[in-house]
């Protein structure tokens, strides 16, 4: 609606065709046809009332008075006729035009005060706003009736309130202070005085203007009952407008008596599922859902609204709470294999070392009853660390909606479920709101759904937050919040069919809270009574849920006594049936909990089609395209940087000289994949230029704001899509992200770069919870790659380390047992029986191999792969197309090729390396003379360990003694990992010596001077000859 400007333009008479141009484009009903008449003259100065925000309200009246006169009050409608007539607005009741006797009679007899008139409008305003920002902080929600949700029992100043925080007496005192001449300047008299409503509110219904009284009571009943609502912190009026309407229009939240049965079978299920388990397992623990029952029938209202809205498939990730509820009745996996879980006797899992019951996931694909609707839904397999499968879930579901076309969101969709401690304490989960509007990142919204016991473990809510509540972290990207008392069923499933409303409508995220309580203790062996005395008398008091709206619906006629107990026993009869089959169950079945299958990747039985990897070289036409198009811009009139026309010509020469640097390799791995229709991801931090400004994948257009070329995705004409994607200033959350991603599917090459490898530990979690051991607890493969920028190069503490000792403790080998050498296919059977791979390449060639390799596997494991940052442009870090042709592979091992190699029984010692040190030792050993004495050979792979290969290097240089060059501490790097197993490779025939820096606790000294002094000193002990000899 257009702002009035000036006195004379706010309320100047207009033609009927300018009153259908004004008043009609937001209010699209009948106008009223004016004649033409003169205008005011009177300044606005002169009539205050009409500035400010008097004004917005008085252009409203003016314009429901064009609509229709009877929708406003008489003195309103004797003020516009008059003020049509030509009188000021200030004079407009005391000297109005003569019209007729009959108008001069009715001014006569109506003369109120008009500035106290706005001013009783705009405080009936101001009232509703109140309800609208603050009536949640008053709302009814916790059930046991003992705590505030908002941990603050006062009321807000500016709310009269009648709820159950306040009796009658200190409800009739509010209400004289907010009004006779206090908060809103209203008399008591004016609480049956008939007020406009204005356009921001839909508590009228059909209704236009209600008495101060009845505004009060429906306001009362939209934000201050079993419902809180926060919305108005969103700055975008459309979604104001659209939550207003849901919970404010009268007789909104009406069900259906099939409806109401529907929700009352679904309580049945959850609370008697778990009452069963409680009697067959009474010492077991199983994190049960007593005290939040209701959650069951929430999320299958949400599953029913979002498929009725299209989607097909819901991706979700929770706790361990209920868990086994949500698999049994959300999920419907078979109830015997999850009953079998509870026997002692079950055989452990026939692959891998397995979960606790608790943590597994679960995929099904299944008709939609109410919808009838086919339906997939997949639950994500979680360690204890809450909420760390936050991003994980995002994750996947983007991958899936990637993978189907849904560039929307409409078709896949994401639930998360949180504890209320876990939701306001992890950080991890604000990084992951923060993903969901970036666009290589954003699912399209999610719900969350906050199962709130009021308590986390033993700590009161009061101990564990700051904010008023759990949910306060959604409102940095604009969520709404609703907040639910769990014991009022009805009202938690119209709140999910809002939540899944809002999803499918404005796809964002949005937050239920379902204010609830726990039962038990943590677990089902915990006491509560130690800690939460009162709160758990108060729970021993409560009736269940299911009791409460059994007999509400009794009560009703919905249903009868009979009924409901055949329900019951119907429920009953299906778990004693289930728990007689499980009793067959004789071992786990890990698969059967599988939570992301690959269909079509393995065989059957759940193995490799084979067991060998083809070569992952190219032809060199292959080569040479890939490479002129990385040395090219693909579109025309499009101006690069000047620096970058010399970075892109020199790679031209390079292609020209059928050489590649560490950047080209990467290019012509990732394009040759794409060629064969690997989709590939990249994502990280900077990653699109790349930290060392040598990637350069997106191209910038100098003259045009925010035009980008990605020349990747120009290779080929029916080439899989090239996603690079710098991400926010997250590991944890990004890496969970693209390791769910990785989840999807096996025919993608999903990457995460560190900015610096130091910076993972960040993302510790995901790495040791997820990506370690991932496969073992869920027989989950993962074919993500890490880069980890790793080098010892004077930066400093902070940029140098990507702690490789870390990810070589957790590799599953065993140091001490020398495999079976003559196994067929040795190293391909390493690598499938290990959990991970780590790999530190001193050649571009064989990284390039490294990332072909990763998907021309016949399985997938995640791949740690520690890259350089002085080598990506170190003249002799190159490799020549010959190294990269058909028939090329991986070299685990590059022995040595020098003079050391042609007489190796003159070799007096054997140097041990990987990675960039090789360069330091070559140079080293050229500047001494030393080529024929001193045999340098590189591991590639650290894990799975080559054992092999190391062991033809050993028998080459008989006469040589052994030592392990790096140049991290001691206690840092390889060393640890690799000397055990190459004495185990040699039985222990000679030892291992060490040539490199001493113990630290920190990874690298900051001072220059002091790292050179220490690379000086372990290249003197690497090369002198008698370094050990006190050690022998």
């Amino acid at each position: 609606m257009l702002h009035l400007r000036t006195c004379a333009a706010k309320l100047r008479p207009l033609t009927a065709s300018q009153t259908v141009k004004t008043c009609s484009q937001n209010r699209p009903a009948a106008v009223r046809t004016l004649q033409q008449s003169r205008c005011y003259s009177a300044p606005v100065a002169a009539e205050p009332f009409l500035s400010g925000t008097s004004s917005n309200y008085v252009e409203e009246m003016y314009c429901a008075w064009l609509e229709n006169p009877k929708s406003v009050h008489k003195s309103w409608d004797i003020f516009f006729r008059n003020t049509n007539a030509g009188a000021p607005p200030g004079t407009a009741y005391q000297s109005p035009l003569p019209l007729s006797r009959a108008s001069l009679a009715a001014v006569a007899q109506a003369q109120p005060n008009v500035d106290k008139l706005v001013e009783d409008h705009l405080a009936v305003q101001s009232l509703i706003r109140a309800y609208q920002i603050r009536g949640h902080h008053v709302a009814q929600l916790d059930p046991l009736g003992i705590l505030d949700a908002d941990l603050d029992s006062s009321v807000p100043a500016d709310i009269i309130s009648s709820t159950d925080k306040l009796d009658l007496a200190v409800f009739k005192e509010r209400l004289r202070m907010l009004t006779v001449g206090g908060f809103y300047g209203l008399d008591e008299s004016d609480l049956d005085k008939v007020f406009h409503l204005p356009t921001t509110t839909f508590i009228g219904g059909q209704e236009s203007a209600l008495p101060l009284r009845e505004i009060i009571r429906r306001l009362e009943m939209a934000y201050c009952q079993h419902i809180g609502v926060e919305f108005m912190f969103i700055n975008d009026l459309e979604q104001c407008q659209w939550i207003r309407q849901k919970f404010e229009t009268p007789g909104v939240m009406q069900f259906t008596n099939e409806e109401k049965r529907t929700l009352l079978a679904r309580l049945v299920r959850s609370t008697r599922f778990e009452e069963f388990l409680q009697r067959k397992w009474s010492s077991e623990k199983r994190f049960g859902l007593e005290g939040c029952e209701v959650l069951i029938p929430a999320l299958k209202t949400i599953i029913d609204k979002s498929s009725e809205n299209g989607v097909d498939y819901v991706i979700m990730g929770m706790p361990h709470r209920g868990r086994l509820n949500v698999l049994a009745n959300v999920i419907r996996k078979e109830l015997e294999q999850i009953f079998c879980q509870f026997d002692s006797k079950l055989e452990a899992a026939d692959e891998g070392s397995g979960d606790v019951k608790y943590h597994l996931g679960m995929y099904h694909r299944r008709i939609n009853r109410v919808t009838d609707r086919n339906i997939t839904l997949s639950l994500v397999a979680n360690p204890s660390h809450l909420e760390a499968a936050d991003p994980v879930v995002m994750g996947k579901t983007k991958a899936e909606q990637f993978y189907c076309g849904d560039t929307e969101g409409k078709k896949v969709m994401s639930i998360l479920l949180h504890g209320d401690a876990a939701f306001a304490g992890q950080g991890i989960v604000y990084e992951t709101f923060h993903l969901s509007d970036l666009p290589s990142y954003t699912t399209h919204g999610t719900v969350h759904v906050v199962v709130n016991n009021q308590i986390g473990f033993t700590t009161d809510p009061r101990m564990a937050r700051s904010s008023p509540y759990p949910t306060d972290v959604a409102r940095v990207v604009n969520a709404p919040i609703f907040h639910v008392n769990s014991d009022d069923p009805e009202a938690v499933m119209y709140v999910c069919k809002v939540a899944a409303e809002w999803r499918s409508t404005f796809h964002k995220d949005v937050v239920v809270d379902l204010v609830c309580y726990r039962r038990n203790g943590h677990n089902e062996m915990d006491e509560p009574m130690f800690t939460q005395p009162l709160m758990y008398k108060q729970i021993r008091k409560q009736k269940p849920v299911l009791q409460k709206y059994a007999e509400l619906l009794v009560a009703q006629g919905v249903v009868n006594q009979p009924e409901y107990e055949e329900e019951i026993s119907k429920y009953d009869k299906i778990c004693e049936e289930a728990f007689a089959r499980s009793k067959d169950e004789k071992i786990l079945h890990i698969k059967h909990w599988l939570d992301s299958p690959w269909p079509g990747f393995f065989t059957l039985d759940g193995q490799p089609r084979s067991m060998s990897c083809p070569s992952t070289g190219l032809t060199e036409d292959v080569l040479t395209h890939i490479g002129n198009v990385a040395s090219s811009v693909p579109v025309e009139n499009f101006t690069i940087h000047g620096g970058l026309s010399r970075i892109l010509k020199t790679r031209g020469e390079l292609v020209k000289n059928r050489t590649v640097d560490w950047a080209l390799a990467e290019y012509m791995a990732f394009g040759s994949l794409l060629k064969e229709g690997i989709h590939i991801r990249l994502s990280g931090q900077d990653v699109e230029r790349g930290t060392f400004s040598h990637r350069h994948h997106v191209l910038h257009d100098q003259n045009v704001d925010k035009r980008t070329c990605i020349p990747m995705n120009h290779l080929w004409p029916n080439q899989a899509p090239y996603t690079v994607c710098n991400s926010s200033l997250s590991e944890y959350g990004v890496l969970g992200f693209e390791l769910g991603f990785a989840m999807a599917s096996p025919n993608a090459l999903v990457l995460w770069e560190a900015q610096f490898g130091d910076f993972h530990n960040t993302a510790q979690c995901i790495i040791d919870q997820f990506i370690c051991p991932g496969q073992a607890k869920w027989v989950r493969q993962n074919g993500i790659v890490l880069l980890l920028p790793h080098g010892m190069e004077g930066m400093g503490p902070e940029h140098s380390s990507a702690r490789p000792e870390r990810f070589l403790q957790m590799c599953n080998d065993d140091p001490d047992v020398l495999p079976d050498l003559q196994q067929a296919n040795f190293d391909i059977s390493q690598l499938y029986d290990c959990n991970w791979v780590v790999v530190n390449c001193s050649t571009p060639g064989n990284f390039f191999h490294v990332l072909r390799r990763q998907i021309l596997l016949p399985f997938r494991k995640p791949l740690i792969i520690f890259t350089p940052k002085s080598l990506l442009r170190h003249p002799e870090a190159r490799t020549s197309f010959d190294e990269m042709l058909p028939g090329t592979h991986f070299q685990r091992v590059i022995p040595e090729s020098g003079p050391a190699a042609q007489a190796p029984a003159g070799v007096k010692r054997l140097l041990f390396c990987t990675g960039k040190v090789y360069y330091d030792l070559t140079r080293e050993r050229a500047a001494r003379g030393m080529a024929e004495q001193v045999a340098i050979t590189r591991i590639e792979q650290l894990s799975p360990f080559p054992f092999d290969l190391l062991l033809k290097e050993v028998q080459k240089y008989p006469n040589a003694e052994l030592a392990w060059c790096q140049e991290e501490h001691k206690n840092q790097g390889y060393y640890d990992y690799v000397k055990p197993r190459l004495r185990t490779t040699i039985d222990r025939a000679k030892p291992v010596w060490y040539a490199g820096r001493d113990p630290a606790a920190a990874p690298a000294t900051g001072n220059k001077k002091t790292h050179l002094t220490e690379l000086q000193r372990l290249l003197d002990t690497a090369f002198d000859l008698d370094a050990f000899k006190n050690f022998s």
